[in-house]
């Protein structure tokens, strides 16, 4: 294959990377373009459609990214098998009985009704008299950036407009108005397709998934990835739920060995897998997909913890976007975002859970304060958070540059992955050393890292060659980055 027919626009509202992206995509959705078929050069194709060649590897890198192609060595591009799952993921409709729900009014009117490593740790500089120098905490953000002034205004323009109504309990699934605009926002950013009477608040990820179990019911078992986001972990595990932990491969979560649990919930964070940083390419969402759509009462818990934040190409759409069967359960918090303080989470129930929230739930109240909501809805609404989004982009992408530069600089003896997104990297030791003697040394360096162990649900690292350590920047500057990683490569030297 020599060219690819894109018609470009120039002067069109997408870049020309995005023009050829979403052509190709859509040529292997729609099976014109088959597996194993090989794809054009990024030399070739440029000139045959006379854009630049940085262009075409952007398309490509975004295409690489979210797995629809893959790239052999020596060989080139090449088409991955995701034709048919497609086809599988059309199957019926997501609901087949029962009208939608509707609210009247922007209220109901109703009487009644983060992302942390392992454990909850201090912060770096949160305690006087810390033992570290540097510590590398995947929890933290940077809250230098945060606009002050802006949330201020907001907060008081809100509170001299109060009236009554505010100073009311609201609805049990919280202020229509802020529903209806996570709604949109998640809808342009992530591909969630919901209407708001589908969206849930609450107060952090937390109580987002207590609630999830008053949904669910009892004993209902889990299948989760392992290595995974621990305290979500302890949290099912207080429930009194069957766990499983399911190994993961290059591409996340193994369905394969998902088939040999009997979990009827899956428990996943396909957009940056965390700790592990990777991204689930399109055809291991289908077959998740698929597995879902098998049994009734099987769902997908997508923890889309921080896919705001992604380096080299375009956001990686959520796994909700290509759920036709209604068993994607969404959820997420403004803890990465804009602050751990907001404490506002939520969640997109499918449409037949949505119906057991309304039997069972509707007799809880809402548990995040109506002047929260307020002030996070102005803050959203009037653009505030995108800019602010924009800016700590910037921030996290100087420090994250700054963090792999420096990381490379150790290549000889390790090796680097989880880069281009999300906020912490990984080092894994090339040497053969173990985990527990790199943390050792960085801790006798005054440097405070994180074994993988630490986010595996029986306290073991996977078997590996090596160690591996975790290593946040998020919450450093760039001076304390360039020191800790200065230390680790004296002290692993």
């Amino acid at each position: 294959m020599n060219g690819l027919l894109v018609a470009l626009c120039q002067d069109g509202g997408k870049h020309l990377y995005e023009q050829i992206y979403g052509y190709i995509k859509e040529e292997i959705r729609k099976g014109r373009l088959r597996f194993g078929e090989r794809l054009p050069s990024t030399r070739s194709l440029s000139e045959f459609l006379q854009v630049s060649r940085s262009t075409v590897e952007l398309a490509y890198g975004q295409l690489l990214s979210e797995g629809y192609i893959e790239a052999r060595p020596y060989r080139g591009y090449f088409v991955c098998q995701v034709e048919e799952l497609f086809d599988l993921a059309d199957w019926g409709t997501a609901v087949k009985s029962g009208a939608p729900f509707r609210e009247t009014g922007r209220e109901s009117g109703a009487a009644d009704g983060e992302r942390n490593a392992g454990e909850r740790r201090k912060e770096p500089g949160e305690t006087a008299g810390s033992p570290y120098v540097c510590d590398f905490s995947p929890d933290g953000i940077d809250m230098t950036v945060f606009p002050y002034a802006t949330w201020k205004k907001i907060t008081k323009d809100i509170l001299v407009d109060a009236n009554s109504e505010m100073f009311s309990s609201g609805s049990p699934k919280g202020d229509y108005a802020l529903r209806e605009t996570i709604a949109r926002y998640l809808h342009s950013s992530r591909g969630v397709n919901c209407r708001p009477e589908q969206v849930i608040i609450g107060a952090g990820n937390d109580y987002i998934l207590m609630l999830l179990e008053k949904i669910l019911g009892r004993h209902v078992e889990v299948a989760m990835e392992n290595p995974t986001y621990r305290k979500a972990y302890r949290i099912f595990e207080s429930f009194a739920y069957p766990i499983s932990a399911v190994e993961m491969d290059g591409f996340g979560m193994s369905v394969e060995g998902l088939r040999k649990t009997a979990a009827k919930v899956a428990y996943v964070m396909p957009s940056h897998q965390y700790p592990m940083g990777v991204v689930m390419p399109i055809g291991r969402r289908m077959e998740l997909l698929k597995w879902a759509g098998e049994q009734e009462g099987r769902y997908v818990i997508e923890d889309d913890y921080d896919s705001e934040f992604r380096f080299k190409g375009k956001p990686i759409p959520s796994l909700q976007a290509s759920d036709r069967l209604g068993k994607v359960i969404y959820t997420g918090t403004f803890s990465k975002s804009i602050a751990p303080a907001i404490r506002i989470g939520y969640m997109v129930l499918p449409l037949p859970l949505l119906r057991v929230y309304e039997e069972r739930c509707r007799i809880y109240s809402t548990t995040v304060s109506r002047i929260d909501q307020r002030i996070l809805n102005e803050f959203i609404a009037g653009g505030h958070f995108e800019r602010h989004l924009n800016r700590m982009r910037k921030v996290y992408r100087e420090k994250h540059d700054l963090m792999v530069n420096g990381c490379r600089g150790m290549g000889r003896n390790f090796a680097l992955s989880g880069e281009n997104a999300g906020l912490h990297l990984l080092l894994r030791d090339k040497r053969g050393r173990s985990e527990k003697l790199l943390v050792e040394r960085a801790v006798k360096a005054g440097v405070r890292v994180y074994g993988l162990s630490e986010f595996c649900m029986d306290g073991v690292a996977p078997k590996q060659e090596g160690g591996t350590v975790v290593l946040g920047y998020a919450a450093l500057d760039k001076g304390q980055i360039r020191t800790g990683l200065e230390l680790l490569e004296k002290v692993w030297a």
